[in-house]
């Protein structure tokens, strides 16, 4: 078969040793899907360009590799703003590849032709065009070494429809639409050449003689002076807190021995984002509660790999007598509402790794600050159980939560996605092992579930993946159970339904004494799945809990994905947690 500008993209893809290809498809990257399936990728087809985005998101938290998505022109593109936007603020390394009109035919009222490059740069982190099949390589070395290096981030890549065909048939297309009749005068001959001349330059380059641009992982260099400088401070310090945040985990690689320097350091550590799950279910120096009254106690806080937004009151939850130290890849998030007497920009999971080294005090010295916090989880857990024991007019979420946390194996991975429901469970699931919580981030992206699902589930072949939806949000995506059918992709689906959007209603009607436009149905999830294929549990009495996990558990075994619709009652568990 005569190569192509797609052929060339899922070339340098097989190179890079990118494994999946999401999409949704259309005309303008057919070149790019069958070409990648050639090539021996795995080609995964969405039902929503969005969902292909937040597969691709997943891909690349879970892996050292970007991933990829491929989406048609115009609608296909502007469907993914939303989930580009949400990999922008979580800094994933996502590159897409965006069909566009012909190159000769932009603004001139193509099909799905729209200004794709001016509407996805405040979007993205960087937005390229391809002009010339001689730009394909270049370009697509430039776009990853964009979405991996210093902060990771979201790039788009615009890909011509007459780029990504055979040659011949963009000639054939050419000539076709200008004619070739000698007797059309000399406009239509002087367009003939115009547009023959233009083709040339389109393809100026072998497809097959492409040269492979190398590329190697950031290594981003730690000084040496800093590092002493936050150990000396850490030793010093009687009451220290660490924060960690999604970007201390960009390197998967390097998890292990991260949690093992965390164990050294010896500090109190609280995990937010992608970091939940670092240090395993139970680990002492862990805390999961009361993190503002421990941020007012402390001498020195340590953030890494989050700003001072909203999460930490911009700033103002840690007090003002602490000496903070920032470490992140960002100047701006180092500074973000609160400078630090020490900001440090390197990458925080290899800045903590050698802080370790440099770290003298031992655990037992910081026993009392450690117990005092120890004290004020177990009774926050305590208080939490005592709760999951009230009636709620329907299933208790937090007796639900609290048994499903007792039946997760080692293995599992926790997708969330939702409001109240989600919330409460951050709250009462522990994350097993690193890289095994995936929630939006900072965006607050309902719709991510899904798609988020199905990346962790091709990265994780062998886990349990778990996706908890809230009823509002499994709204977004619930069409992708199709896609978890036709790609055998098991992944057990679990519906807090309590018809409403309760995380928005709490609030709404104490302040505003309204509900309008919070309440929903107690729509049978369970049986639109299965119309999809996939199986349905209904859950609606707290004894059916442990045997409707374990059928759960052993129709995913079987291949089948799961859903089950538990139809909670309402609780006051999370009064009052309105954000700005």
């Amino acid at each position: 078969m005569e190569s192509h500008g797609g052929d060339s993209i899922a070339r340098f893809l097989e190179e890079r040793r990118i494994p999946f290809v999401f999409t949704l498809c259309g005309g303008h990257i057919s070149p790019i899907l069958t070409a990648a399936r050639r090539r021996g990728l795995r080609v995964v087809d969405m039902r929503h360009e969005a969902s292909a985005v937040f597969a691709a998101d997943a891909v690349a938290r879970l892996t050292d590799l970007p991933g990829v998505a491929a989406v048609t022109a115009g609608p296909g593109v502007t469907n993914t703003v939303t989930a580009l936007k949400n990999a922008a603020l979580a800094q994933s390394p996502v590159v897409v590849f965006g069909g566009a009109a012909a190159t000769v035919l932009k603004g001139r009222g193509s099909l799905q032709d729209i200004e794709q490059l001016s509407l996805l740069g405040s979007v993205v982190k960087q937005a390229f065009t391809l002009k010339r099949n001689c730009d394909i390589p270049g370009v697509l070395a430039e776009a990853f070494e964009a979405a991996t290096t210093g902060v990771p981030g979201p790039v788009f890549v615009e890909c011509p429809i007459d780029l990504l065909y055979p040659e011949s048939l963009v000639r054939s297309w050419y000539g076709d639409r200008s004619g070739r009749d000698e007797s059309g005068g000399f406009r239509q001959r002087m367009l003939q050449f115009y547009l023959s001349r233009h083709v040339d330059r389109m393809f100026a380059c072998s497809f097959d003689e492409m040269p492979v641009h190398p590329w190697a992982p950031e290594n981003i260099r730690v000084e040496e002076e800093m590092v002493k400088a936050a150990a000396d401070q850490l030793d010093q310090s009687q009451k220290p807190v660490l924060i960690l945040g999604s970007q201390a985990v960009l390197d998967p690689a390097r998890a292990e021995a991260l949690a093992a320097g965390l164990t050294k350091i010896g500090a109190p550590v609280f995990l937010t984002g992608m970091a939940r799950g670092l240090m395993g279910p139970d680990h002492p120096l862990q805390m999961r509660h009361h993190r503002k009254q421990a941020l007012k106690e402390a001498d020195t806080v340590l953030v890494a790999g989050m700003p001072c937004d909203f999460r930490l009151d911009y700033g103002r939850a840690i007090s003002r007598r602490a000496t903070l130290i920032g470490v992140n890849r960002s100047r701006r998030d180092l500074k973000l509402n609160r400078a630090p007497q020490m900001a440090i920009r390197a990458d925080p999971g290899q800045f903590l790794i050698e802080l370790a080294a440099y770290t003298a005090t031992p655990m037992p010295e910081r026993k009392d600050w450690i117990d005092t916090l120890r004290l004020r989880e177990d009774a926050r857990t305590d208080e939490i159980r005592t709760q999951s024991g009230e009636a709620t007019g329907g299933v208790n979420p937090l007796h639900f939560l609290q048994t499903l946390d007792g039946f997760l194996d080692e293995r599992a991975v926790l997708v969330a996605d939702g409001g109240d429901f989600v919330a409460s469970s951050a709250y009462i699931l522990r994350p097993r092992s690193p890289l095994s919580w995936l929630d939006p981030g900072v965006f607050g992206t309902l719709g991510v579930g899904a798609g988020f699902a199905a990346g962790a589930k091709l990265c994780r072949p062998e886990a349990e993946v778990w996706l908890l939806y809230g009823d509002g949000s499994a709204g977004y995506s619930l069409a992708e159970f199709d896609t978890f059918v036709r790609h055998g992709l098991p992944v057990i689906a679990v519906v807090g339904n309590d018809a409403g959007w309760t995380q928005i209603a709490r609030d709404q009607v104490t302040y505003l004494e309204d509900d309008v436009a919070t309440v929903l149905a107690p729509t049978d999830y369970h049986k639109v799945v299965e119309g999809f294929g996939a199986r349905g549990f209904k859950l609606e009495r707290l004894e059916e809990i442990p045997a409707v996990l374990e059928a759960a558990r052993e129709a995913a075994a079987a291949g089948q994905p799961v859903l089950i619709n538990v139809l909670i009652g309402k609780t006051d568990f999370r009064k009052g947690s309105i954000s700005m």
